[in-house]
């Protein structure tokens, strides 16, 4: 997809999404034999339900329908969320993953895995998970020393909603 092309599309829903309450993150066309694939990954700092979803997916397909930003060719819309595992690239990204687990790749080199406790202008404040019994520490990494961020999938921890209903038990 050219830069022309994907300034024009993210002009063009930009404002779409925003009207429903989200952020547009990402916009991708990608060619599956004769046909297109407008992928458009949605998000806001509550996430996106279901009917969210199908609501903007409506109203960009109106939208392209009404204008020539896609051609004349078929393609297909597909509109979702950012996957389990998300990079983190912008500052937003980094708010809506506070209390997860990500794993960091340092500009220095190296990597960091470690819970993200709070965001400012400035950076994260970071709990590093102890290693064999130690106690976690506490760590803050300024933007510019992040080289690359991605929440890590976490299948054995509870959520605090978890935890709350189980002490009320």
């Amino acid at each position: 997809m050219s830069t022309t092309q994907s300034e024009r599309l993210r002009e063009l829903l930009e404002p779409l999404v925003g009207s429903q309450g989200l952020d547009l993150e990402e916009i991708a066309v990608d060619s599956v034999g004769r046909k297109r694939v407008l992928r458009v990954v949605v998000d806001s700092d509550t996430g996106a339900d279901l009917d969210q979803i199908a609501d903007v997916s409506r109203a960009l397909s109106a939208k392209l329908d009404e204008t020539d930003a896609m051609g004349e060719g078929e393609y297909t819309l597909e509109v979702g969320t950012p996957g389990a595992e998300r990079l983190l690239t912008e500052h937003r990204h980094y708010v809506r993953a506070t209390g997860r687990l990500a794993r960091f790749q340092l500009t220095e080199g190296g990597e960091l895995v470690a819970r993200i406790l709070g965001v400012d202008d400035e950076g994260v404040e970071l709990e590093v998970p102890g290693v064999k019994g130690r106690k976690a520490t506490a760590r803050r990494l300024a933007f510019p020393e992040i080289a690359r961020a991605r929440v890590q999938v976490e299948f054995n921890r509870k959520d605090e909603k978890s935890e709350k209903k189980e002490e009320e038990a």
